[in-house]
């Protein structure tokens, strides 16, 4: 029973991480906390969705097309509304995020309705018996797919000239736009790979949970796997995604159901109070 609760816990555990990691992206180039994360994750969701519904595309093709449908929709939703607003205060382009996800979920509701949809099921719905633990092949694939996606960021950000870039402007952006790299596109490129993230994300958890246009939310629990690893890390927000999906569903167990619900911020203020700058965050000092 509790090796199965701790598989199921990292396979959603996975899913939190890679939200949580579309979160660090934009926080590492911008320093702004994209609050409409969630909703990118919805429609991808919706967008693979449709694809295979209403268009007949085989799930393959719909599952290679969404992220980069949701990759171009990341480079508009940069251009027109956050671009205008570099130089501001943070606090308004937070809030545009924040405008922006009610925005989204509203369009998702008028577009798809607010009805819970079922995803359609592309894996056998019969559960694959190991040593008398019985695991759900849908857990097998997200657990798969989640570590692919993170061996493909990898590779990305360590050899690829685009990756390099991007991890330079995040971490020095002077420098990085005095040795020719644009900061502007970076940013494009940044909200681009959220969105791309956010999406196969969407389509993962999809079959585990629900579809709906509310679904948005789930990205409420991921943002404490972000802080849990350190906002400043990627592999940090993969751990603290893996961390909060296991006690997650450990805490389902063996405290009162709504206990779960809230699971997530108590483990969080756990580990700001022993680690403010989470399990992988490292401390800044900046000059005055």
């Amino acid at each position: 029973m509790i090796i199965q609760q701790i598989i199921s816990g990292l396979a959603v555990g996975c899913v939190y991480g890679l939200i949580a990691l579309g979160f660090v992206l934009i926080f590492k180039a911008t320093e702004v906390i994209n609050f409409a994360q969630g909703e990118m994750i919805m429609i991808g969701a919706f967008i693979a969705y449709s694809l295979i519904t209403f268009f007949n595309v085989p799930f393959v093709f719909a599952f290679l097309l969404t992220p980069i449908i949701c990759g171009g929709i990341g480079i508009v939703l940069e251009r027109v509304l956050i671009r205008p607003l570099v130089g501001e205060p943070v606090v308004s382009i937070i809030m545009v995020t924040i405008g922006l996800a009610i925005t989204l979920r509203a369009f998702a509701g008028m577009i798809w309705s607010y009805d819970t949809l079922d995803f359609p099921h592309v894996f056998s719905e019969e559960a694959i018996k190991i040593s008398g633990i019985v695991i759900s092949p849908v857990d097998i694939w997200v657990i798969l797919v989640s570590l692919g996606l993170v061996i493909l960021l990898f590779l990305f950000f360590k050899f690829t000239t685009l990756g390099i870039s991007l991890q330079a402007s995040a971490q020095n952006p002077l420098a990085s736009l005095l040795m020719g790299i644009s900061v502007k596109r970076v940013y494009s490129m940044t909200w681009a790979i959220s969105a791309m993230v956010g999406a196969v994300a969407g389509i993962i958890i999809s079959p585990i949970t629900f579809l709906s246009a509310n679904m948005g939310f789930i990205g409420l629990k991921a943002f404490p796997a972000a802080v849990i690893g350190g906002f400043n890390s990627i592999p940090g927000a993969i751990v603290g995604g893996v961390i909060i999906g296991i006690s997650e569903n450990l805490a389902g167990i063996y405290l009162p159901l709504w206990f779960k619900d809230i699971f997530a911020y108590v483990v969080m203020m756990a580990v700001l109070m022993i680690r403010p700058e989470g399990i992988f965050g490292t401390h800044e000092q900046k000059k005055v």
